[in-house]
């Protein structure tokens, strides 16, 4: 088969080249890496938005999706696709990067974007799905995101999901908090709401786990805050461990490695009832978002304080758990 030549595409300042641009990466929906490219561009803004100034964990897979793909892990790196956490070799040097330490003490300069470009590149090298931290390159140390992932259990559908996201948001609103909801691609669903950087990432696990435990409270038919998977007797799991160091959670806007190309949607509240996770998918997003806009635009514009979900913490006597 013969190789098709490369693709140079104008994004904003930069000329990035594009390999392979008809190399399969959704075989089953007929995808091209060149589509994916023209995916990303499309919602530019949203996944942007998303993405800038944040260190941001790349998951690649470089020779697509296809039947038997798996990612590599640390106990096997044999994968087909694998995460990669600095800064690529060979990487151009308008790839800005961010400083941080893992809960190891090691440390690592990863991919922090900060323009269109540096999405399309890395979508060049394969990724589909970015996993930024919730810190700014500014302060790494300090989340200015508060991030809360509700995780079906296995078999639990999505429509179990949305009357936790429901609960979540009225009691943010009783707290004064304004939240975003988005789906993941999956089942399962995330809220943001935008925090003044000021606490740990310790103290932010630690308001997430009294939100949780304040959901499990009302709704004990559906949520559970309980760690051990074997343990939970309830549908929804509020995974407060997403808010612990150098633990990351798929960007809005990326795509999910399975045949049918699903994307994280961000959604407004008032579609949350009719939403499907397989309502949104690479082919049908960008006119979505071409006409509607990107729902989580004002997620930064206004920053809340944690002190509320922190006194409910204080009151339930829940600990900081440690940094590292």
């Amino acid at each position: 088969m013969a190789t098709t030549a490369a693709e140079e595409i104008q994004v904003g300042e930069r000329v990035v080249r594009v390999s392979s641009p008809d190399k399969p990466y959704f075989p089953q929906r007929g995808l091209t890496k060149l589509d994916v490219v023209r995916y990303f561009l499309a919602v530019g803004d949203g996944i942007l938005r998303a993405l800038r100034d944040r260190p941001t964990m790349l998951e690649r897979w470089p020779r697509g999706v296809f039947e038997g793909a798996k990612i590599g892990t640390r106990q096997d790196n044999r994968g087909d696709a694998f995460y990669q956490k600095r800064l690529p070799v060979g990487a151009p040097d308008w790839v800005r990067t961010a400083h941080i330490t893992f809960p190891s003490g090691r440390t690592a300069d990863e991919v922090a974007p900060s323009e269109l470009a540096v999405v399309i590149w890395a979508a060049n090298l394969g990724t589909l799905r970015f996993h930024p931290w919730p810190v700014s390159a500014a302060d790494v140390e300090h989340p200015d995101q508060l991030r809360i992932d509700l995780d079906p259990m296995p078999g639990v559908g999505f429509e179990q999901v949305v009357p936790v996201a429901h609960e979540v948001r009225a009691f943010l609103d009783e707290l004064g908090l304004v939240g975003y909801p988005k789906t993941t691609g999956g089942r399962g669903l995330h809220v943001y709401l935008s925090i003044e950087p000021r606490w740990s990432f310790g103290e932010c696990r630690r308001a997430v786990l009294a939100l949780g435990r304040q959901m499990q409270r009302r709704r004990p038919d559906l949520v559970t805050t309980t760690w051990w998977r074997e343990q939970r007797d309830r549908p929804v799991f509020v995974d407060y461990n997403q808010m612990a160091r150098d633990h990351t959670m798929t960007s809005a806007y990326s795509i999910r490695p399975t045949s049918a190309a699903l994307v994280s949607a961000p959604l407004d509240w008032s579609e949350l009832d009719d939403a499907r996770p397989e309502d949104f998918d690479v082919v049908g997003m960008p006119a979505r978002f071409a006409g509607r806009g990107d729902p989580h635009a004002g997620l930064d514009e206004r920053r809340f304080s944690l002190e509320p979900l922190l006194e409910l913490a204080d009151r339930d006597g829940l600990e900081a758990p440690p940094e590292r």
